[in-house]
């Protein structure tokens, strides 16, 4: 029994384990917690770079889409202009003395027109029209059919106006005198009205509307023989 209480009393009064001390990093480990690794800093300078030419590359292509943009895509107004206005067609004789018209008159207009198209696309335009006036009453209308310009191109237009020779010989100041040996001047002014449409790459689009006025001038020789003149022509572009 007392050996016993001697087994007891060693166990009890054995000493404890002493802890275990873990020692903290020191030297070249220390130094590579500190640092990123190599391979993460070429990871993040290559994610950069790409970063960068991705934006220099965006950047560049703003500015090209905005330079075409103001120059070679920009819609420009097309030109309209008369090369020539011919009688193929022209005969006058002596009217009524004692009515209202002192000379019957029948004459055929034709009128040589270009209309070019300076854009990079074509230009539609839809059916258009030509009016005559003589003292501010329509004598005469020609209309022209739809049609395309292509791009940077010049189409020719033919435009033929009947003359109304009941409306002009009721507003001519005729004498007659004038029918069997003179001269005779009639004043004219034309109005063409052109309207279509430019659309560059389907995207950038223009509707456009060309108005022309040009005034001209029929002389008459002894009433046997005409000529006309174009005097002056302005278009306008909207």
């Amino acid at each position: 029994m007392a050996d016993a209480w001697k087994q007891d009393d060693k166990e009890q009064v054995s000493p404890l384990a002493v802890a275990a001390v873990v020692e903290a990093p020191t030297g070249e480990h220390d130094e590579a917690t500190r640092w990123p690794s190599v391979p993460y800093l070429r990871k993040r300078q290559c994610a950069l770079w790409c970063c960068g030419c991705c934006a220099a590359t965006l950047l560049l292509l703003g500015l090209t889409v905005l330079i075409l943009s103001l120059t070679v895509l920009r819609a420009m107004d097309p030109t309209l202009t008369v090369n020539d206005i011919s009688l193929p067609r022209f005969s006058a004789e002596p009217g009524d003395f004692g009515g209202d018209s002192l000379v019957c008159v029948n004459a055929t207009l034709l009128a040589d027109l270009s209309l070019r198209n300076p854009n990079v696309a074509s230009f539609r335009f839809g059916r258009s029209a030509t009016e005559l006036y003589y003292g501010g009453e329509t004598v005469g209308v020609a209309y022209l059919p739809e049609g395309k310009v292509g791009a940077r191109r010049t189409s020719r237009l033919t435009a033929t106006v009947d003359v109304l020779t009941t409306r002009v010989a009721r507003r001519m100041n005729v004498t007659p005198e004038m029918v069997t040996s003179g001269t005779a001047t009639v004043e004219f002014t034309s109005f063409t009205d052109v309207s279509g449409k430019v659309t560059v790459l389907g995207v950038y689009k223009r509707k456009i509307e060309i108005a022309m006025n040009c005034s001209l001038t029929l002389t008459l020789y002894t009433f046997r023989r005409a000529s006309v003149t174009t005097n002056q022509c302005s278009a306008n572009v909207s």
